[in-house]
């Protein structure tokens, strides 16, 4: 849902993302800080608990924006690279694990029902950009959904953050973390099914298969 402002974030991005240019700062560089911010607001200040809740889902979020330069900084100096797509990707699952999983470790002497969600956001989410990476691995094209990792981080910030201040009550934190699992589960499905009907509609496609028969995943 989110994922469809991308273009127009990389609109708004482009002046700060070609000063950053201009400075000499490596898209990599920035995919590494932005990441390394998110870890610190999730483990300094969601552990606090009350305000501190909100704080840190304020601190985090200016990490994700600036996380989400690399690739406008990528774009306009023609920085791409395989090395830097696998780190945008990679620290992104470790920035997720930062946030839900102290959000689980905070609730889970508070409310355990709310801990779980957390937990099983991160879980379910994670296999989000898996489902698509083995797609595209097979030359399959298997993104968008219900619920990409923006709108999984806007939901589960603002849901998190409000509760801090006491605009949420509890209750509404612990449902959008378990309706956030719930769109997570069925954006897999839909990807999963963006292949199946690619097999089905290409079958000699399905037939063939890259360096010979493997009776069985390898993972």
């Amino acid at each position: 849902m989110f994922g469809r402002l991308r273009p127009y974030m990389a609109a708004l991005w482009q002046r700060p993302a070609r000063a950053l240019l201009a400075l000499g700062v490596h898209p990599n560089v920035m995919t590494v800080i932005g990441t390394v911010g998110v870890v610190a607001g999730a483990l300094l200040f969601f552990p606090r608990g009350g305000h501190w809740l909100f704080y840190g889902a304020l601190f985090i979020t200016f990490f994700v924006i600036t996380d989400m330069l690399d690739g406008t900084m990528a774009r306009l100096g023609d920085k791409s690279s395989r090395l830097g797509a696998f780190l945008d990707s990679t620290l992104d699952r470790v920035a997720d694990a930062a946030i839900f999983g102290t959000i689980a470790w905070v609730f889970v002497d508070i409310d355990r029902l709310t801990a779980l969600g957390a937990l099983c956001t991160l879980a379910v989410g994670s296999l989000v950009p898996y489902a698509r990476a083995k797609a595209e691995a097979i030359g399959v094209e298997a993104k968008g959904g219900l619920a990409e990792r923006s709108d999984r981080l806007v939901v589960g910030l603002v849901a998190v953050g409000f509760y801090g201040i006491g605009i949420f009550p509890l209750v509404v934190l612990t449902w959008a973390l378990w309706i956030l699992t719930v769109l997570a589960a069925i954006t897999v499905v839909q990807r999963i099914w963006a292949v199946v009907r690619h097999a089905r509609l290409h079958p000699e496609w399905n037939a063939r298969l890259e360096g010979g028969p493997q009776l069985y995943p390898h993972e």
